[in-house]
């Protein structure tokens, strides 16, 4: 098969150009109009699959459910935004939930799926602080304890991949340690950790952190906190979630212009609840929450936000249009950087020869025209 559009984005800027698809790959690029393409886009934008590494579930499906056929409506479809991958997340809940949930996600990802890819488990807890649990559960908040871990991971089947918890409960960073030797993203999220142990954390391997602003201790200028960290600390990714209501346009602009264009995340993490109307009640970590009018989640019982029902593509409109973040960082943020935080970015992530073809269309409106995932058209009308 062979796409092409005058605005697909390749080495940092959009260029006329078409892309060959062979056998889920891309398998060759050329200029716009070299040869007789099956697709022509015209002006609309051709970017790589959008990448989420913080998301619980959707269309009524929580991670935690363990449910084969919820997980994979869910993977069928979120190709409707242009996710093409993403990391499947848990919340805190007690160990036989939580092995039951990481069970599920290892089965069904043997078993087989189709749409977005599963590349892996984004573990949110049991290992946070109780000063910013948010909507975490606290009966079933732990100390990060190695073994634990490695329960949970025996049951994954090795897919977790990316860990939240408050890195300062790490006892000698045993945990911190551990994952980092084997290959799992440290995040610190959920956490009170003072901008001087943020640093030691990223001295023993800790490579993220978990929506920055929310859950954790904030930016003074006596007292600079996680945020301050994820200001200060260049090389450490850091996920922002750019739904406008866990953080203003405001605060996305300023963070990304203190991040950069390379270390930034858009993340969605988002409920069950995404696909239903306002007023939607769930149970999310065994706290009930309610849609608000403007997609966001709260807790019914303290009205704290929960979480959030953003689609990428909206998350994408926000930061250019609204928070006007520099287009390449906007870009970066749901697509490259997510790639190189899992240390998957030689496969996905880019539009570059030899990469997997997961693509997303969009117009200037930022809907989504098609998916594609491993070069298979997703949307209906293709």
């Amino acid at each position: 098969m062979i796409l092409q559009s005058k605005k697909v984005w390749m080495a940092d800027r959009f260029v006329p150009a078409q892309i060959v698809v062979e056998d889920g790959k891309i398998a060759e690029i050329y200029p716009y109009g070299t040869k007789e393409a099956d697709v022509d886009y015209g002006d609309q934008w051709v970017l790589p699959g959008f990448i989420d590494v913080h998301c619980h579930g959707a269309f009524g499906f929580d991670t935690n459910d363990a449910e084969p056929e919820g997980l994979r409506k869910w993977l069928r479809g979120i190709v409707k935004e242009g996710v093409t991958s993403l990391l499947p997340t848990t919340i805190t809940q007690s160990e036989e939930v939580l092995t039951k949930a990481l069970e599920n996600v290892a089965n069904v990802v043997e078993e087989g799926y189709t749409g977005a890819e599963v590349l892996g488990v984004h573990f949110e807890g049991p290992f946070l602080d109780m000063l910013y649990k948010g909507a975490q559960p606290e009966q079933h908040i732990k100390r990060p304890v190695v073994e634990q871990f490695k329960h949970y991971q025996e049951a994954a089947h090795g897919l977790i991949k990316y860990i939240t918890m408050a890195t300062e409960n790490d006892e000698g960073f045993a945990l911190t340690r551990y994952c980092t030797e084997t290959g799992v993203v440290v995040s610190i999220g959920h956490s009170a950790a003072t901008f001087d142990q943020a640093v030691m954390a990223c001295a023993h391997g800790a490579r993220s952190m978990t929506h920055v602003y929310n859950g954790m201790s904030p930016f003074n200028h006596r007292q600079n906190g996680l945020v301050g960290a994820a200001y200060n600390i260049k090389s450490m990714y850091g996920e922002i979630i750019c739904d406008g209501n866990h953080s203003t346009p405001a605060a996305l602009k300023q963070f990304f212009e203190l991040k950069g264009p390379h270390y930034g995340m858009m993340v969605s993490d988002a409920l069950m609840a995404k696909g239903s109307p306002a007023g939607s009640k769930f149970l999310f970590g065994g706290n009930e929450i309610e849609i608000y009018p403007d997609g966001s989640a709260h807790l019914t019982s303290t009205k704290g936000l929960a979480g959030s029902t953003l689609c990428i593509n909206k998350g994408l409109r926000l930061l250019i249009e609204e928070a006007m973040v520099p287009i390449e960082t906007a870009i970066n943020s749901c697509t490259k950087n997510p790639a190189e935080c899992l240390r998957v970015a030689d496969r996905k992530g880019s539009i570059k020869v030899g990469l997997d073809a997961d693509l997303v269309v969009l117009d200037r409106d930022y809907e989504v025209v098609q998916t594609y995932c491993a070069g298979k058209s997703m949307l209906d009308g293709e």
